[in-house]
C-alpha cells in the first residue's frame, strides 16, 4: 500500500495556505459584523479601538504575512531564482543564449512576483467590495412603481 502525504506536496505550504484562508476570512468577518450591527449605532471610543486593531491586524496579514509567505515557499520549497529559467513545454520559451529562438529571457522569480501583485490585486479587491458594502448596508431600495403597457408608470390621480 503506497501512503499519499498530501503535505508534502511540492506546492503545499500550509504557512502560506492558512495565512491566504485566514486574510479572506477574516475580511469577511466584517460583512458579518455589519449584518448584526444596527446601521445607525454610534460607533463609541472603545468600539474605534477595537475596530481599527482588528483593520491593522487584517492589513498586516493580508499585505505583509501573506506575500512573504509566498515569496518565502517560492523561493525555498519550489527553488524560483533568477538562475531558474523558464523553457516552457517542449523548449518553446527557451531563450537565445540558451540556444533557444526566443530573444527573451523568462525566469521564474518574475512569475513569483506576478503571482505576489496578484495576491495584492485579489485583497485589495475584496477591500473595495466591502468599502461599498458597509457604506451602502443601509440604504433601502425605494419601491418601483408598476408599469403601464407602453413603461410609463401607473400613477394614481388623488
Amino acid at each position: 500500500m503506497i501512503a499519499i502525504d498530501v503535505l508534502e506536496w511540492p506546492f503545499m505550504n500550509q504557512a502560506f495556505i492558512v495565512s491566504f484562508v485566514a486574510g479572506i476570512v477574516l475580511a469577511l468577518g466584517i460583512i458579518w459584523y455589519g449584518k448584526r450591527r444596527p446601521v445607525d449605532a454610534p460607533f463609541r471610543w472603545g468600539d474605534a479601538m477595537l475596530g481599527s486593531t482588528y483593520i491593522f491586524g487584517m492589513l498586516f496579514l493580508q499585505f505583509g504575512m501573506v506575500p512573504h509567505q509566498f515569496i518565502d515557499h517560492a523561493d525555498k520549497d519550489l527553488g524560483w531564482s533568477k538562475d531558474k529559467l523558464i523553457f516552457g513545454p517542449g523548449g518553446i520559451l527557451k531563450p537565445e543564449s540558451a540556444g533557444g529562438w526566443n530573444p527573451i529571457t523568462l525566469q521564474y522569480e518574475a512569475v513569483r512576483d506576478i503571482v505576489v501583485v496578484l495576491l495584492h490585486l485579489v485583497y485589495f479587491a475584496l477591500l473595495i467590495y466591502i468599502a461599498v458594502w458597509w457604506q451602502k448596508r443601509g440604504e433601502v431600495k425605494p419601491k418601483e412603481l408598476p408599469t403601464s403597457t407602453y413603461g410609463r408608470p401607473l400613477v394614481r390621480k388623488a
